[in-house]
């Protein structure tokens, strides 16, 4: 037998591909864009450490307004500063699991995941690091304990660790939703 020649008016990459089974010995434009699952996270780490000054207590305080908890070095504002944070690596924790989703049954899914976990650990310092910074170019920076800090530096693992059960928990219930794959009928 013969193997199918490869169409030339294809407009994919040119690459060394098996017909066969449809994988590729050069490198593609899925193996390109893996670099994404972590510069995406470490780049919305930036806009996430703003946020988190914006909002927090001891930065600009906009969720509360207190004037109480305005003061950075005020011992009642710790909590909710650290709150604030865990909040917002949580949800972008969940928000990059159901990116992956879409992405799961695709070839890749296993390299696409452990970059998006590490990619979230990467914008979780990210985001620690600018809030800190903002805090030290628009207010009273940190000054060891006192000022605008991060108490629970454990924080930091929710980003990473909420893509990772998140993941795991919506690859679950698209396979318990999958149907079995029927024996064949006897004629």
């Amino acid at each position: 037998m013969t193997k199918p020649t490869r169409n030339l008016l294809d407009a994919g990459p040119t690459r060394d591909t098996d017909l066969d089974t449809g994988t590729g010995t050069g490198t593609g434009s899925r193996d390109r864009k893996l670099w994404l699952w972590i510069a995406v996270p470490a780049a919305s780490g930036i806009g996430l450490g703003l946020a988190w000054w914006l909002l927090a207590p001891g930065g600009l305080n906009v969720i509360s307004g207190n004037p109480a908890l305005a003061d950075p070095t005020a011992s009642a504002g710790r909590l909710p500063r650290d709150l604030v944070l865990a909040g917002l690596l949580l949800l972008s924790g969940c928000f990059t699991a159901v990116l992956l989703d879409s992405k799961v049954m695709k070839p890749g899914s296993g390299i696409r995941t452990v970059l998006a976990i590490l990619g979230g650990a990467v914008g979780a310092l990210v985001a620690w690091q600018v809030g800190l910074l903002a805090a030290q170019w628009w207010g009273p920076g940190s000054n060891g304990n006192e000022g605008f800090s991060l108490r629970a530096v454990a924080a930091l693992l929710l980003w990473p660790g909420a893509t990772a059960l998140v993941t795991f928990l919506l690859t679950l219930f698209g396979l318990m939703g999958k149907q079995p794959d029927a024996p064949p009928r006897a004629p």
